[in-house]
């Protein structure tokens, strides 16, 4: 999620491009098609972890479609690999015809001409009565709708039994508030943990941590046309600060070791009671034998009253240069159809971002309670998008990272940070 695309950038990217993304099946055509008179269609994901899944999606509709043979192309998502080498493969015109886009790349990806208009596809077929609105949303622009959604994830409160048994301290539960888990926190620290051992966490994090609180408590990053940041609103500021109180009461390890080892690790190998955890890290959590059968999830605190999350997630997105675009176009329909997304949610890798469809992410691992991610999943809030989002991401993280570590106060790190954030979108 680092990597700001624009028109103009494309056209000077470099058109190499690794075997990885360019290559076809042997006896292809230079149309798309094959020697065979099949059509074949390139599908461009980043995780290994779902390959499985969308192997069988794949095999559920070339089943379903004779003529379409559909080869997958897995470029890493680390370091960026996966979008330098799209956008390579793109100016070169020779992009995946069917690929993952989250909502951080689309605008500079509609701005660059890259994205198929599905538009009439979309509205011809079931999807926008049976996604939430928001996630269908995420993917519209000026009116055209740019990309299917596949998944998305939200955020719950994970903690460790064995931890809270040892101090005598109640489990968090699905009705708690901000300032419950506040108190939970508290009694743990007072019950004394063992050395190196933390109630909590809070990491400068802005999907999982502090964007929840914003918006609950009122705030806002980016106004509605996205000429203007929200830092200065003593409502945003409240809904930062909270995490910042924490650390200051020591119910937190500091800013400055959480930017060394991450809330994620720090659970993992027992040295935090509780953490904030995206619905993508289930697969980890659930495959990590030290703590498997010692963690269990609620949902995310209230904050004000207010249900408080975050929602992302993937859409499939069809390339605009594809020369079988048409097929593209009619896979990429499919992937959201009530058949696709039970396959994909089936795997409990991701939670399925059709609505009829989410109960199986729920259901995957009857371990733990898995509900908490979609329970509300229906009024979490979006990420603020736009343009220069990643850009804009890296600018907030350098300068809250100040007021974490105690430089200087919140007011005014934000202050610094909406003048230069307000350039930043004014260009």
């Amino acid at each position: 999620m680092k990597k700001n695309f624009k028109k103009a950038a494309a056209l000077t990217l470099c058109a190499a491009m690794s075997v990885t993304m360019l290559a076809g099946c042997g006896g292809k055509s230079e149309d798309g098609g094959s020697e065979s008179g099949k059509t074949t269609l390139t599908f461009g994901i980043w995780d290994e972890n779902q390959r499985p899944a969308m192997e069988q999606l794949v095999e559920a509709y070339q089943k379903e479609n004779e003529n379409v043979t559909i080869e997958i192309q897995l470029t890493p998502y680390k370091g960026g690999e996966y979008w330098t080498k799209l956008e390579a493969a793109a100016t070169g015109g020779k992009a995946p015809d069917v690929f993952w886009l989250n909502v951080l790349h689309l605008d500079s990806y509609v701005e660059g001409g890259i994205l198929a208009d599905m538009t009439d596809a979309i509205g011809g077929s079931d999807i926008n009565d049976s996604f939430p609105e928001a996630l269908v949303n995420n993917y519209v622009r000026d009116g055209k709708n740019y990309a299917v959604p596949k998944d998305f994830d939200t955020n719950a409160l994970w903690y460790n039994k064995e931890i809270f048994d040892k101090a005598g301290v109640a489990y968090p539960t699905d009705d708690m508030t901000y300032e419950d888990l506040v108190k939970t926190a508290e009694d743990l620290k007072a019950a004394g943990l063992d050395d190196g051992v933390y109630p909590f966490a809070c990491p400068v994090d802005f999907q999982t941590w502090y964007y929840q609180t914003v918006y609950a408590n009122g705030g806002y990053i980016l106004n509605d046309d996205k000429t203007e940041t929200g830092y200065d609103d003593p409502k945003t500021q409240e809904g930062i600060q909270c995490w910042i109180d924490m650390i200051d009461k020591e119910l937190s390890p500091s800013a400055a070791a959480l930017a060394e080892t991450s809330a994620d690790a720090m659970f993992e190998g027992g040295q935090t009671a509780m953490n904030f955890a995206g619905s993508y890290m289930v697969p980890e959590y659930a495959g990590n034998d030290a703590i498997a059968d010692k963690i269990d999830c609620v949902e995310i605190p209230t904050f004000n009253g207010i249900e408080d999350n975050c929602i992302n997630g993937l859409g499939y997105a069809v390339y605009e240069g594809s020369k079988n675009k048409e097929a593209a176009i009619d896979f990429a329909i499919w992937l959201g159809s009530a058949e696709a997304q039970k396959i994909q949610g089936e795997t409990g890798v991701v939670i399925s971002a059709r609505t009829d469809a989410q109960e199986y992410f729920a259901k995957s691992n009857p371990d733990y309670n898995l509900a908490a991610y979609t329970n509300h999943a229906d009024i979490a809030y979006p990420l603020p998008v736009c343009n220069v989002a990643a850009e804009l991401y890296d600018l907030e993280a350098t300068y809250l990272q100040k007021a974490y570590n105690g430089e200087q106060p919140l007011a005014d790190v934000c202050k610094e940070l909406k003048a230069e954030a307000d350039a930043l979108l004014a260009k």
